[in-house]
Formats: C-alpha cells, sequence, structure tokens
C-alpha cells in the first residue's frame, strides 16, 4: 500500500493491519533526523558552554556519549512498531495493564504538551529576533495551526513534512556551522566563566550528560507511534540502526553548533546567531524556527494518541485540536522566565520515563511477553510491573536533584556524582532488573 500523505488518517491506536502496511526502514532516519534538527537542541548546546561550564572540547565526548546512549533507547522502542503494529503508549497495555497505563498515558500526554509548548515559546522567540515588533500570540497562534494541520492528516503526511525538512534543516544549519569557521579557533579556545580549560567539574559534566541524553531519550514513548506503519517483515535491526543514526546524528551536531555559536556570543536568546550570521540572519532564524516546527509536528502527534490510550472516546483529530489549543495557552503563559524552567523540564522527564522504559524493553526483548494479543487484550492491571516502577522511583530518590530543593532524602546521595542528577539511570535499571526477576517462569 502506497502512502496517501493528502489524505486525513483513519486510525486512531487500533492495530495496523498487514493490508495497511507500507514503507521501507530508510523513513525512520529522516523522520529522527529532522525531529532532533530543533532549537531545543541548539539551546542545549548553548547552555553547555554558557551555564553548564563546559569548554566546546570538553563537551564534545559527554554529548557525543550523551546523545548514543539516548539514541539507542530509541533505537529499541522504535524497533517494536513493526511486530506489534500499535502506537508505543497502547503496546505497553501488556507491561502494565489497560488501566495501570493510564498513568503513563498520562504522564505521556503532559510531557508532549510540555515539548509542544517548549518548541513554540522557542519558535516565537527566534521570530521576534528578527522581527522585535511581532506580536508574541499572534505569531504563536499561526505557528500552532499550521503544526495542528499537520498533525491532523497524520502519520503518512508527517512522514513526508518530515523528509522534506531533513534536507532543509540539514542544509540551513550546516549554513550556521559554517559561519562559526572562521572565529572556529576563538570558540574552542573560549573557557566560560566559573569553568576550567583543564579539569571540568565532574557536576558540570554530569549535568551536560543528563541533559542532552534527556533530550533525545525522551522520544522513546513516540518511537513506535512512526513505525507501526511498517511491514511487520521489516527488520528490527535496521529500523533500531536507522533511529539511532538519525536521532543521535541530528541532536549531537545541533548541540555540538550550539556551543560553537555559544561560546563566541553572549546572552541565551537568538541575538548572537543573529548577530553572528550577519547578513545571513534571517536564514539562521529560518533554520531555528522550522526545526521547531518538526518537531512539534510529532509532539502533536503523539500527543493525541496518548489521549485515547487513556480511553477518551473521541476522533483522533479532535485530539489533535485540543492538544494543540492546550499548548498555544501554555505558550501565552509559560513565556516569562522561560530558560530558568528549561534545565528542570528536561531533568523531570526522565524520572518517569526511564523506569517505564526498563519494564517495557524488558518485556518485550527478554521476556518475550509483549506481542500484539497481549497488548489487544491485556487486563486491568499488572501488580508486579507497577510494583517494579514504584521500587525503581523510590530508591532512584536519593539520586534525584530536583527543580524545588525537597530536602532530605531527595538528593542524598548526588554528591557521588558531583552534585548530578543520575536518577535517571538508577530507575531504569532497579526497574529492568526486578522486572527480568519477577518475569522469570517458576519452577
Amino acid at each position: 500500500m502506497p502512502d496517501r500523505p493528502v489524505e486525513v488518517e483513519q486510525a486512531g491506536i487500533e492495530h495496523i493491519p498487514e493490508d495497511q502496511r507500507h514503507g521501507a526502514p530508510g523513513r525512520v532516519f529522516t523522520l529522527w533526523f529532522a525531529a532532533n534538527l530543533t532549537v531545543a537542541d541548539y539551546v542545549i548546546g548553548v547552555l553547555t558552554v554558557q551555564v553548564f561550564g563546559l569548554t566546546v572540547l570538553q563537551a564534545l565526548p559527554v554529548l557525543a556519549v550523551g546523545n548514543l546512549l539516548a539514541g539507542l533507547a530509541l533505537g529499541l522502542s522504535a524497533a517494536m512498531g513493526p511486530k506489534l503494529g500499535f502506537p508505543q503508549m497502547l503496546s505497553s497495555r501488556s507491561s502494565f495493564g489497560r488501566r495501570g497505563n493510564y498513568l503513563f498515558g498520562g504522564l505521556n500526554w503532559i510531557s508532549t504538551v510540555g515539548w509542544f509548548t517548549v518548541n513554540t515559546i522557542l519558535g516565537v522567540e527566534a521570530a521576534q529576533t528578527v522581527f522585535p515588533g511581532l506580536n508574541f500570540y499572534a505569531v504563536a497562534t499561526a505557528l500552532v495551526a499550521v503544526q495542528i494541520i499537520v498533525a491532523v492528516y497524520g502519520h503518512d503526511f508527517i512522514q513526508l513534512f518530515e523528509k522534506a525538512m531533513s534536507v532543509l534543516l540539514a542544509l540551513l544549519f550546516f549554513g550556521i556551522f559554517l559561519l562559526t569557521l572562521p572565529r572556529l579557533n576563538e570558540a574552542l579556545s573560549f573557557v566560560p566563566s566559573g569553568g576550567s580549560a583543564a579539569a571540568p567539574s565532574l557536576g558540570a559534566l554530569g549535568v551536560v550528560l543528563a541533559v542532552s541524553f534527556s533530550y533525545l531519550m525522551s522520544w522513546s514513548p513516540y518511537a513506535s507511534d512512526y513505525t507501526r506503519y511498517l511491514p511487520s517483515s521489516a527488520s528490527g535491526r535496521k529500523v533500531a540502526l536507522y533511529a539511532l543514526a538519525g536521532g543521535a546524528g541530528a541532536s549531537f551536531a545541533v548541540e555540538v553548533i550550539g556551543a560553537l555559536v555559544g561560546s563566541l556570543t553572549s546572552g541565551l536568546g537568538f541575538g548572537g546567531l543573529y548577530g553572528l550570521a550577519g547578513l545571513f540572519g534571517p536564514v539562521a532564524i529560518l533554520a531555528i524556527i522550522l526545526g521547531a516546527m518538526a518537531a512539534n509536528a510529532l509532539n502533536i502527534y503523539t500527543n493525541s494518541l496518548s489521549a485515547l490510550v487513556l480511553d477518551v472516546k473521541t476522533k483522533r483529530w479532535v485530539a489533535v485540536v485540543v492538544g494543540g489549543l492546550v499548548g498555544l495557552a501554555l505558550s501565552f503563559a509559560g513565556q516569562v522566565n522561560f530558560e530558568l524552567n528549561f534545565e528542570n523540564f528536561l531533568l523531570v522527564l526522565d524520572y518517569w520515563i526511564m523506569p517505564w522504559l526498563g519494564i517495557v524493553l524488558v518485556d518485550y526483548y527478554l521476556s518475550r511477553r509483549t506481542t500484539v494479543q497481549s497488548s489487544a487484550e491485556a487486563g486491568s492491571l499488572d501488580a508486579r510491573a507497577l510494583a517494579a516502577y514504584l521500587v525503581a522511583v523510590v530508591l532512584s530518590v536519593p539520586f534525584m536533584v530536583p527543580a524545588l530543593r525537597l530536602g532530605f532524602p531527595f538528593g542524598a546521595l548526588a554528591y557521588l556524582f558531583g552534585g548530578a542528577d543520575f536518577s535517571y539511570f538508577v530507575s531504569f535499571f532497579v526497574a529492568a532488573g526486578l522486572t527480568y526477576l519477577l518475569r522469570r517462569p517458576r519452577p
């Protein structure tokens, strides 16, 4: 069956039958490549040198490790789609039960709306860099309207949109990189205030690792949404590798570009990039705006599927419109003190996603209990999975460094990592280990 990008997708969260499957694994690369040539990655790169205190050379290996680990999580999640034919959050029912999965469907709905809001605010701020007189509310409304239209048309239109964006954004961001080359020595010799060219602090390394890992990893609950239409015979290994290469490659490249620009300019806004680009300033800002739209097409589409996983009785396109309007309202309210909350938002994402991911991956790859049938006919609650999740979260609390200083026991052991928040690794491995032990056949 060929793609039908000009027809509104009729499927919601139901299983995609084989006669409706189409496409090749290679499309997974272009989708995740475009979705990560985005404004959020650029901001992470700027924050790395201007706030977190690493030099560009110190940041390179940390950003590479963070994105490779996160790309692996994304790839393993994406590879589930062809075999199961379900969206990611629906197949999660196999692990937690239909009602037990409401918690995670709800959290993913909040996360997707949050990212939609973040990218909308950044896209408007970028536009205002070129045209300072632009009305925030009018521009945000226009951006959201376009993104809603893309998501309403659905899966095939999104695949076409992201394929086009992968080429256009690659050229635009490569152009930004070329603008930094005449001052490359200056960028590489830059030492941030409070940083050190010799030995970065463990805390700074940990924060950059956490933030770079968090952004790309946070796509994992979306991953199968964009591979469920592939034929069930599609190679899971190829799908995983394409998702890893596309997502990690784009995310790492844009974060490095952000770090280079951040080392040559001052301020967290887009004025530094605009000034650095000179006559090409509007083109550079266009890359930021289009990158926000490429990511938000996925955010609002997956948001609608997460709403349906909660057994909300409505059509997918209605859920898209509702989610888009909620994101628009939040962008109106959240434009004040935005930079202050961005890092905290990234870190909080890890708290719920990582233990969920540990359980889901074990059930699919090791226990082999996640199937089409177990997802479609899940019971009400799976007490063992929910218990493993709760234990993993509780045991990770001493390693958490939340935005609000909650006192003991939060962060009691974070000093082991220089004050950086590594609770997500703890919760992932505890949840995965407990799930594997609980799923083992009894003698």
